[in-house]
């Protein structure tokens, strides 16, 4: 458990004082996400969905927040997941009394409609608790009118959203501040909170058992067993993690939240709301190391429907439904401590080839599983004729960067189309074989030096952390000597106290320009056990698993030196590859791939 002194920390003018990142939680039903803080308040929650403006933006220096607290100032917090589930109680030690506070979105869930659900108990002694609900919609432009309540159950409503919130009764509501209440519980006592935020009127009741029950229910169908995998534990709670972040409509966000800093006060911060579907090809290669799955089914589809609707123009990043991306704009806040305000992506609009190599990639496996449905089947078509006239282009690559011919990304489409050809014998694959070779041959000429070792790009002899996932997925082949060679160089350069960069940046040491990514530890795992480097790998996996908060959730990057999370979270594609190192490092695993 952690504490904090001087009592919980103070809300002004509807803002709650920010912690560290690695102190937060996150909820999430895969319509939309909420980031609690150890004392037990909602302070980011956008409704109804991911891309929606926040109800509750107090995270990033905006207002809005949903407080359940202790009302004695001398506690300690801890917290912990349910096994398999993004269901979080949040846990308070007074000097004479235990409280919890179970919280989670309730599912199966709505694209228009959320239900928060918050669950006190008392545990030992008793304890007086504060309620607090200021809601902000519209990042703070809107505010709700009309508060009334009726019966137990308080309504309001702003432009855009209806409210209904159970339990309060004994709360009043100021206009300028929201809802005010407290309330006092004995060893054993329970006490029911539930929110209810949706784009019109609803009149369903809000039981909470009943919802409470659907919830644990829906958990329980969606997050398999992972017994047999290596840090079973962590991979049930990547399961859990990538399955809160995916929608129904079957895009996966990148993160829950918008503009945490990946560098104090450096401009890195970004708006990761939506769905990137090279993120989501991760996810999905993840999930088909350890069998079939309905999260598997859903990444394949959304990235099949990407490519069939906008062909060789398909953008990097989508909202979860498919829907384009803003361009990115500012809101009148401070931000998180050394962040940003930023909403809307710009990187949507680049042309990103390595993109097509992890599609072709997520398609191959569904051929291999026999999952390949006509339309993605389609899908394979449109994405190799891409291939095909693009590969000469030069690209933003996996980081998102300057144009250039980047190495990564011409291995990565390898991948894919030797993947498709093995998957798909026949005019398809033969057509695929010889376009891979084509593409293999001149990015061996351009790419390789003389002494065996990848360049970064045609231009840059550096070391890139990039070039391990392709190398883990088979390209190069496994007994060629370059694969050695250039996983040795990336140790040697990018690596710190067991953790991985993604490359240099020139006349500044590692740590100083940015974390550790932990994207690229968990690649290289992968990458030491294609080679037959189990212990290695082992290593690697351990080392970087380590390096999340005491919510077992990561974010992009880790600073070493610090012990601190650094960036958006949950970052998918990190507990995405956690999975995928969990599934191929078990004890039964074999070694050749």
């Amino acid at each position: 458990m952690n504490n904090r002194a001087d009592g919980p920390a103070p809300v002004r003018d509807g803002a709650c004082s920010p912690w560290v990142l690695r102190d937060y939680a996150v909820l999430a039903d895969g319509e939309r996400g909420a980031v609690v803080d150890p004392e037990g308040r909602i302070v980011w929650l956008c409704a109804p969905r991911w891309h929606s403006d926040a109800v509750f933006s107090s995270l990033i220096g905006g207002s809005g927040y949903f407080a359940v607290e202790p009302l004695e100032r001398w506690h300690v917090w801890g917290g912990y997941y349910e096994d398999g589930t993004l269901i979080r109680v949040s846990r308070w030690v007074t000097s004479d009394s235990v409280i919890e506070c179970r919280d989670a979105l309730a599912m199966p869930a709505s694209p228009d409609r959320l239900v928060l659900l918050r669950r006190m108990r008392v545990e030992r002694g008793e304890a007086r608790l504060r309620v607090s609900l200021d809601p902000r919609p519209g990042f703070g432009t809107d505010r709700l009118r009309g508060p009334r309540l009726e019966g137990d159950v308080w309504t309001a409503r702003s432009s855009e959203l209806c409210l209904r919130l159970l339990g309060a009764h004994h709360a009043s509501w100021n206009p300028e501040s929201g809802l005010r209440g407290e309330f006092r519980l004995h060893k054993g006592d329970e006490h029911d909170l539930v929110l209810e935020l949706a784009t019109g009127e609803q009149a369903s009741p809000l039981e909470p058992r009943c919802l409470w029950a659907r919830t644990e229910e829906e958990w329980r169908g969606v997050v398999p067993d992972c017994s047999g995998l290596a840090a079973p534990r962590d991979a049930r709670h990547a399961y859990a993690v990538l399955r809160g972040l995916t929608s129904s409509a079957g895009g996966m966000v990148a993160a829950a939240t918008t503009s945490l800093p990946e560098r104090a006060n450096s401009g890195r911060s970004y708006d990761y709301r939506f769905a990137w579907l090279r993120d989501q090809c991760y996810a999905g290669l993840a999930v088909a190391a350890h069998g079939p799955h309905p999260l598997f089914d859903s990444a394949v589809r959304f990235t099949a429907e990407r490519l069939l609707d906008d062909g060789a123009g398909v953008h990097p990043a989508y909202s979860v439904d498919g829907g384009p991306v803003p361009e990115e704009d500012t809101l009148p806040f401070p931000g998180y401590p050394g962040g940003s305000d930023r909403i809307g992506n710009q990187a949507a609009e680049q042309f990103q080839l390595d993109t097509f190599g992890e599609a072709l990639q997520l398609f191959a496996a569904a051929a291999r599983m026999d999952r390949l449905e006509p339309e993605a089947e389609r899908a394979v078509t449109v994405a190799v004729d891409a291939v095909r006239d693009n590969w000469q282009r030069p690209d933003a690559g996996l980081w998102e960067l300057e144009q250039r011919w980047w190495t990564h990304s011409r291995l990565g489409v390898v991948c894919g189309l030797r993947g498709i050809a093995q998957a798909l014998p026949g005019p398809t694959g033969r057509r695929c074989a010889e376009i891979a070779d084509v593409i293999y041959a001149e990015t061996r000429r351009r790419c390789l030096r003389p002494d065996g070792r990848w360049r970064r790009a045609v231009d840059d002899d550096g070391a890139e952390a990039a070039l391990l996932l392709p190398l883990a997925r088979g390209c190069p082949s496994a007994d060629d000597p370059s694969n050695a060679i250039t996983r040795a160089f990336i140790e040697e350069r990018l690596a710190e106290d067991g953790y991985l960069y993604r490359f240099a940046h020139p006349g500044v040491p590692l740590g100083e320009a940015e974390g550790a990514f932990l994207l690229c530890g968990f690649t290289m795992a992968l990458a030491a056990d294609h080679l037959g480097d189990r212990t290695g790998a082992l290593r690697w996996f351990e080392r970087t698993r380590a390096a999340c908060g005491p919510s077992g959730l990561f974010a992009e990057e880790y600073d070493v030196r610090q012990r601190q999370l650094r960036g958006n979270l949950p970052q998918a594609f990190v507990h995405g590859l956690l999975l995928e190192c969990a599934a191929r490092l078990n004890d039964t695993s074999s070694r050749s791939r």
